[in-house]
């Protein structure tokens, strides 16, 4: 994850690097968006299994996708810190970070932050966060025990019903690590994610 920064992207910020980090934003005008989204305290579950733990309306950019933007990719993120600071920084405004999801390695639990229609500022970089759904997984890129059957299941069940429900392809081109990104400066999920698993579980559910 990448803390926002102005468009275009400018030199990374090193001091936070260890700390979950949100992409370039600019503020979408309010005449843009739907007179009839909900409130954040109210906002419906995208994604029935999973609870609702909102990221602050400071971290993301209230959008109306796939209207307004496509949705092409997933990116996988890992959080190089624990599920529950996870939350905690997603909801802290001086932050400028967030994501749509976070799994929690011990049971795989998902947690929803941010809504679909909306952009979560994951990617680091504008054009993706606007085109993309961000999921955040409890861990550390070099600690793979943090990588659970329970991690890997309930994340792909996830993802599966994302590309199900915005026509996304179940493949490498489409669910990709956040170090694939343009301009990331990321590693993450890094080499110990286990990537054939993984989209075999996509495919599979």
């Amino acid at each position: 994850m990448e803390r926002a920064t102005p468009l275009p992207p400018t030199a990374s910020d090193p001091g936070r690097r260890r700390l979950l980090k949100g992409a370039a934003l600019a503020a979408v005008p309010y005449a843009l968006l739907p007179e009839t989204r909900a409130d954040a305290q109210t906002q419906a579950l995208d994604y029935a299994p999973a609870t609702w733990e909102p990221a602050t309306s400071a971290n993301y950019t209230r959008a109306n996708r796939p209207i307004q933007y496509p949705v092409d990719f997933v990116v996988i993120h890992v959080t190089q810190t624990t599920y529950d600071t996870a939350l905690g920084v997603f909801q802290n405004p001086k932050k400028e970070v967030s994501a749509h999801y976070v799994v929690r390695s011990a049971d795989g639990h998902v947690a929803q932050c941010v809504p679909e229609a909306d952009v979560a500022w994951h990617a680091g970089n504008w054009d993706y966060n606007t085109r993309s759904i961000g999921i955040e997984h409890e861990g550390w890129v070099d600690r793979p025990a943090y990588f659970t059957d329970a991690l890997y299941e309930r994340s792909a069940r996830l993802t599966a019903t994302i590309c199900a429900k915005y026509g996304i392809p179940r493949d490498r081109s489409h669910i990709i690590a956040h170090y694939e990104v343009p301009g990331s400066d990321h590693t993450d999920p890094g080499p110990h994610w286990d990537w054939e698993r993984y989209m075999r579980l996509v495919k599979r559910a």
